[in-house]
C-alpha cells in the first residue's frame, strides 16, 4: 500500500517566498536571488515528504505566483497585451509571469492584469486565462521538466502535477463570442503530450492531473472531452501512469465517464464525500488494473485526523480490492494547510488543549504515513502510542467546558421571525437616507482599509511585545488615523474611512475579540501570490464580549462633519476565511457569529456612525459545488447577513463588499440580502460583472470598482470615467458610487494618493457630465 501526497505548501514555514516576491517586485534582489529562494523552499519540502515517508512526492506543486498562471505560460497562453514585455531587453519570463499577475506599467508600457477569481470554494485566488477563438498552443516554459530534473538531481525521483487539460479550459473565460473554450481541447492536447513526452524521457513514472472540474456539473460536451484528452493520452504514452485527482466533492453524474477513463490511480476526495467510496465499490465498474487514493486525511482543515473513521473506510477498500491497489493520501493539495504546528509555542493565543485536536500540512503528511502502519497491523510501540493520543484527543474534544456555552446556543435558537428584517423596504430607507447623509451624484468612498506602512506595522509588532504602551500604541494610531481622515477631506472624498491602522487582517481581527476563537503565530496559508493569511480556529461557541470597533470608529467619526463608515467583517466571510470546527453544522456557526455582528452594528448606530460596512467578500465562495445544493446553503449564509444588519434604523445606510466572484447565477440571493449599497470588483473585468445586475434589474445601489488594487498600477481618472460610463449604460446614475475594487491595505501610499486623487477627479467629471437632476 502506497502513500502520496497532491501538493505542499510552497509560502514556507516562516512564508520566505512572500518576502523574497516582494523584495524582487522592489528592486531588492536580483533575479537569482530570487530563484534560489524558490529551489530552496521546493528542496525542503521534498526532503521532508520523503523523510516522513511519502512515496509519491509531487513536483509542480511550487508557484512564485498561483499554478493556474503557471499552466497558462506552460502552454503559451499569453494574451497578445503581454507580447511587448516579452519582446523587451532585459524582460525574462519570472517578468512576464508577473507582469501577467499584477500589470505592468514602466519603460513606457502600460498594461492591466489579468482577472482573478476564486479556487471553487476556497479563499485562494488563481489568475484566470483568457481565451479566443481557434487559439493556438504552444509549449513556452518548461517548469515542470525543470523542476522534475531539479528534483531527480537531488536524489528524488518525484510525481509531476499538472492541471488537466480539461479543467484549464474550464477555469478560464472567452475573450470573444462565437465559441465555447472547451472547444480548444484539441489545440492544447498536444501541448500536454509533450509534456508527457519529456517526462517521460526523464523516466517519470506517475504523473498527476488535477480534474478539480469532475466535481461540478458538466454538459456532455465537457464529459466527452474527459474521454477524448485521456484517451489520447493513453495511447500515446501507455507506460505512464497517470493520476486522476478530483477533490472538494463528488464524481456524482460524473462518475459513470470517470470510470472508463484508461487511467491508473483515481483520487477520491473522502473528507469532502466519504460516500463515494461506497459507490464506486458498488458500482462493479471499475477497472481491474486501476486503483484507489482514498483522500481520508483533511487537507483544507487544521483538525487532527478521526484515525478510527479514516481506517474504517481504508479497511473497506482494501477489503474489495486488496492493499495493492490502496493509496493513501491527504484530500486535496496542503496548500490550503499551514505548514507545521511545531512551530506554534504560543499557548495563550493557541491553549495547549486546543493545540492537542489540530494538525498542520507537515502534522497532515505524518498522518497519512501513519493511516498506512496502523492498515498494515504495525504494532510497535511508537504507533500504538500515536494511535492512543489520536484517540484521546478525540474523546477530550468532545468533552470540553472550552468548546460548549448554553447561552449562545439558546439565543440562536430565540431568534424571532422578524430579526432578519430591515424596518422598511429599501424605497422607504433611500429616501431617508439620501436627506440624512445629503451626497452628492456618484459619491466616492473607499472599501475600507489604507495601506500597512512598515512603520505601522512594527508599532503593532512593538505593542504585542511590550516594547510599546497601550497608550503609546493607540496614541499613534490615533494620530495616523487623523491625518487619513484630514487628506480624505482635502482630496474630496465623500464618505470616508479610519483606515483600519489598528488592524492586522478583517477576519483575525474580529476573532481575536469574539470568544470561541483561538490563533496561531506561524499559521499562514497562501491567498493569492504574495498575500498571506492567517486564518483564526473556530473551535467552539462564538459571541462578542464586549464592542470591537466602536472605540476607533467614533474617534474617527469626532474628527469630521462627513460620515465616516464603520467597518465589520460579515459573518459568512468570517465563517469561510477561518478554520471552522466540524463537530457542529456550519449554518449554527454562522448564526452564532452573526448574532455577534449585529450587537456590533447596533453599538456603531448608537456610537453616531451612520454608514456600517458589513463585507462578505466569501459569499459566492461558499457555494457548494454542485447547483443542487446551492439552496440550502443561500438560504443560511443570506439570513446570517440579514440578522447582522437588521437591527438598525432606516436611516441607517447598510454596506457591503464583495470581489472576485461570479455573480449571475446567485444574482436573486444577493438582492435578498438588501444591502443599501453593495461594493464590487468590476476593474479586471471592465465591468463585465455589472451585466448581471443590469439584467436582473438589481434595485438598490451600487459601487462598481474603477480601479484594480491587487495591481501596483495607478490607472488615469479617463480610464475611470471609462469605466464609470459602461456602468452608467446598466444602472440607473443615482444608484452609482465610485470606488476601488477592494481595500488598499497591501498598497504603497504613493500609488494609494495618485489612485484616489484620479478617482475623485473622476466623479467630479461624471457630475458634471450629467446635464440634468438624476432622481
Amino acid at each position: 500500500m502506497q502513500t502520496h501526497n497532491l501538493g505542499y505548501p510552497r509560502i514556507g514555514s516562516h512564508r520566505e517566498l512572500k518576502k523574497v516576491c516582494e523584495q524582487y517586485w522592489s528592486g531588492r534582489i536580483t533575479l537569482s536571488e530570487l530563484v534560489t529562494a524558490g529551489a530552496n523552499i521546493r528542496k525542503e519540502n521534498w526532503k521532508l515528504q520523503k523523510t516522513a515517508g511519502i512515496d509519491l512526492i509531487p513536483s509542480n506543486d511550487f508557484s512564485f505566483y498561483d499554478q493556474v498562471l503557471d499552466m497558462s505560460l506552460m502552454v503559451g497562453a499569453i494574451p497578445e497585451r503581454y507580447h511587448e514585455v516579452i519582446l523587451q531587453k532585459g524582460r525574462n519570463e519570472l517578468d512576464l509571469y508577473f507582469a501577467m499577475a499584477r500589470g505592468y506599467q514602466q519603460h513606457g508600457l502600460d498594461i492591466t492584469a489579468m482577472e482573478m477569481t476564486k479556487w471553487f470554494d476556497t479563499n485562494y485566488h488563481y489568475i484566470v486565462p483568457e481565451f479566443k477563438k481557434d487559439q493556438n498552443f504552444k509549449m513556452f516554459s518548461t517548469k515542470v521538466i525543470q523542476e522534475f530534473m531539479e528534483a531527480k538531481q537531488a536524489g528524488i525521483l518525484t510525481k509531476p502535477v499538472l492541471i488537466g487539460p480539461v479543467s484549464y479550459l474550464l477555469l478560464g473565460k472567452e475573450k470573444e463570442e462565437g465559441f465555447e473554450r472547451i472547444d480548444l481541447i484539441q489545440n492544447l492536447l498536444p501541448v500536454y503530450l509533450e509534456i508527457l513526452k519529456q517526462l517521460e524521457a526523464l523516466n517519470a513514472e506517475y504523473v498527476q492531473f488535477d480534474e478539480p472540474f469532475l466535481a461540478m456539473d458538466l454538459s456532455e460536451k465537457e464529459l466527452k472531452a474527459f474521454t477524448y484528452v485521456y484517451g489520447e493520452i493513453k495511447k500515446a504514452f501507455p507506460s505512464v501512469k497517470i493520476i486522476l485527482a478530483n477533490y472538494f466533492d463528488c464524481f456524482g453524474e460524473n462518475l459513470v465517464t470517470v470510470l472508463s477513463l484508461p487511467v491508473h490511480i483515481l483520487h477520491l476526495d473522502l473528507v469532502r464525500c466519504p460516500s463515494q467510496l461506497d459507490d464506486i465499490l458498488d458500482s462493479g465498474k471499475l477497472k481491474v488494473d486501476t486503483k484507489l487514493s482514498l483522500g481520508v486525511v483533511d487537507g483544507r482543515n487544521i483538525w487532527k485526523n478521526d484515525f478510527d473513521q479514516s481506517l474504517a473506510l481504508i479497511q473497506k477498500a482494501k477489503d474489495a480490492l486488496g492493499e495493492e491497489r490502496i493509496l493513501i493520501a491527504p484530500s486535496c493539495s496542503l496548500i490550503h494547510s499551514p505548514c507545521d504546528l511545531d512551530l506554534e509555542q504560543n499557548t495563550e493565543s493557541l491553549p495547549s488543549e486546543v493545540k492537542q485536536w489540530l494538525a498542520f500540512a507537515k502534522q497532515k503528511i505524518e498522518e497519512v504515513v501513519v493511516l498506512r502502519k496502523l492498515i498494515e497491523k504495525d504494532t510497535s510501540v511508537d504507533i500504538l502510542k500515536i494511535l492512543e493520543h489520536n484517540q484521546q484527543a478525540g474523546r477530550n474534544r468532545k468533552t470540553s467546558s472550552l468548546i460548549h456555552d448554553g447561552r449562545v446556543k439558546n439565543r440562536v435558537v430565540s431568534i424571532a421571525l422578524g430579526d432578519d428584517q430591515r424596518k422598511s423596504s429599501f424605497n422607504v430607507r433611500q429616501s431617508k437616507q439620501k436627506l440624512a447623509l445629503n451626497l452628492p451624484l456618484f459619491p466616492t468612498t473607499t472599501i475600507g482599509s489604507f495601506p500597512q506602512t512598515t512603520e505601522v506595522r512594527s508599532w503593532r509588532a512593538r505593542f504585542k511585545k511590550g516594547d510599546l504602551t497601550k497608550e503609546a500604541y493607540e496614541k499613534l494610531l490615533e494620530d495616523e488615523t487623523k491625518e487619513s481622515i484630514l487628506w480624505q477631506e482635502d482630496i474630496g472624498m465623500d464618505v470616508l474611512v479610519h483606515g483600519e491602522f489598528e488592524r492586522n487582517d478583517m477576519v483575525e481581527y474580529f476573532g481575536e475579540q469574539l470568544a470561541g476563537f483561538a490563533f496561531t503565530k506561524f499559521g499562514w496559508v497562501q491567498s493569492y501570490g504574495s498575500r498571506c493569511v492567517k486564518p483564526p480556529i473556530i473551535y467552539g461557541d462564538v459571541h462578542r464580549p464586549e464592542p470591537m470597533t466602536v472605540r476607533w470608529s467614533a474617534f474617527a467619526q469626532s474628527l469630521t462633519e462627513k460620515p465616516v463608515k464603520g467597518m465589520l467583517t460579515g459573518p459568512v466571510t468570517i465563517l469561510q476565511w477561518s478554520f471552522v470546527r466540524n463537530d457542529q453544522p456550519r449554518s449554527q456557526t454562522c448564526t452564532q457569529i452573526a448574532l455577534a455582528i449585529r450587537d456590533e452594528v447596533v453599538d456603531l448606530e448608537e456610537a453616531g456612525i451612520s454608514v456600517i460596512q458589513i463585507d462578505e467578500p466569501a459569499i459566492r465562495e461558499g457555494l457548494p459545488l454542485r447547483k443542487a445544493d446551492w439552496q440550502n446553503y443561500l438560504d443560511w449564509a443570506v439570513r446570517a447577513f440579514r440578522i447582522s444588519a437588521s437591527g438598525v434604523k432606516d436611516e441607517t445606510q447598510i454596506h457591503t463588499h464583495m470581489c472576485y466572484s461570479e455573480f449571475n447565477d446567485i444574482i436573486q440571493n444577493i438582492a435578498d440580502m438588501d444591502a443599501d449599497v453593495i461594493t464590487i470588483e468590476c476593474s479586471r473585468s471592465q465591468m463585465e460583472l455589472l451585466d448581471a445586475f443590469s439584467e436582473f434589474n438589481y434595485p438598490n445601489e451600487i459601487g462598481p470598482g474603477v480601479y484594480d488594487i491587487h495591481s501596483p498600477r495607478v490607472p488615469s481618472k479617463e480610464e475611470m470615467v471609462q469605466l464609470m460610463d459602461k456602468a452608467k449604460a446598466v444602472i440607473p446614475a443615482g444608484n452609482l458610487w465610485v470606488n476601488p475594487d477592494c481595500g488598499l491595505k497591501t498598497r504603497h501610499w504613493e500609488e494609494t494618493r495618485k489612485a484616489l486623487i484620479e478617482m475623485v477627479a473622476a466623479a467630479k467629471d461624471l457630475r458634471e457630465a450629467v446635464s440634468e437632476p438624476v432622481s
